[in-house]
């Protein structure tokens, strides 16, 4: 009886080490050089003298109202001090990080022959967390000081879900979604089922782009709120269909199912057991289901019209 249940526990690590590895592709040929320049190392270690030289190197970053006198009266504010330092106890080696982004650029590469990475900077926002990532042609603009990790007091006021993607390892994945964002574009989709579905394609970008982050990292939800998406997956879609929800063009969808939220608005007792944007994975799920079940290659995919997407998909939920 002990070498049966020991026989079933190595089955399942096998198993599970074979889904995680399902999207890997090999990418050690694929050549990826990076240029990352640390400003905000540079910005705070600078004074009067080498200022005019700072500007020169990222005149992006010095906007005509950002005056010299402004530039030092930051510098040596104590409270952009505290930042800088707090933000250089974890990333004052940038080499981890570096290797995560060659390793997601080279993916990026595998799947689009044609691009070129762009000029990494890495700055301190003020925390400003709508704007920790910013993508621009051919510039990449990270804000370190919104990655310092879910416990730190600098987040004390900020919503539990909202913590949850302050962290070192979510930083690559802020980083991808700011890339698939731009390359799957503004699409646009009137019904419910048409919006999951086109943020399920960003999400199976994320599957090929980071084949070794965990699916919950991906959609920055923890690891409580995925169990509950993965336990209820088909009662979610049962709601789906018993209310007339994939057709419809009600406004209020997006806000209940896709926009990130502390919880998904199903208008139930249990609402806050479950994640925000349970839309959004289960328009993965989707994509996902009709990948597996057709030979067709990513911009296939992509291009997909996201009703014929569906359509053709067998999406079945797990019971």
């Amino acid at each position: 009886m002990r070498f049966i249940y020991s026989l079933f526990l190595l089955l399942l690590v096998l198993f599970s080490c074979n889904e995680n590895k399902k999207n890997e592709v090999d990418v050690s040929d694929v050549q990826m050089k990076l240029k990352i320049d640390r400003f905000e190392q540079e910005f705070y270690n600078s004074n009067e003298k080498n200022l005019s030289s700072l500007r020169f190197k990222y005149p992006f970053l010095f906007p005509d109202r950002f005056t010299d006198s402004i530039a030092i009266a930051k510098i040596k504010n104590p409270d952009e001090q505290e930042l800088f330092s707090e933000t250089e106890t974890l990333y004052s080696d940038f080499s981890q990080q570096n290797r995560k982004l060659v390793d997601f650029f080279k993916h990026v590469k595998y799947y689009n022959p044609d691009f070129i990475p762009p000029r990494i900077i890495t700055v301190l926002s003020n925390i400003d967390y709508q704007n920790r990532i910013i993508l621009s042609d051919s510039l990449l603009l990270v804000s370190l000081d919104a990655y310092l990790g879910l416990e730190h007091p600098f987040y004390e006021s900020f919503p539990n879900y909202v913590k949850q993607n302050t962290t070192s390892e979510h930083l690559i994945v802020d980083v991808a979604k700011a890339f698939v964002n731009a390359q799957v574009g503004q699409q646009k989709g009137r019904t419910f089922v048409e919006k999951m579905i086109l943020e399920g394609k960003k999400m199976y970008l994320l599957d090929l782009y980071l084949p070794k982050i965990a699916d919950y990292e991906k959609i920055g939800y923890s690891e409580s709120k995925m169990n509950w998406a993965e336990d209820n997956e088909a009662e979610i879609w049962a709601y789906f269909i018993e209310n007339k929800l994939l057709f419809s063009t009600q406004s209020d969808l997006s806000k209940r199912f896709l926009d990130l939220a502390p919880f998904s608005k199903f208008y139930m007792q249990t609402d806050r057991l479950s994640p925000g944007q349970i839309g959004v994975w289960i328009g993965w799920q989707i994509v996902r289901s009709y990948a597996e079940n057709n030979d067709v290659s990513l911009q296939s995919i992509l291009e997909k019209k996201p009703i014929a997407l569906f359509e053709q998909s067998k999406y079945k939920p797990k019971k």
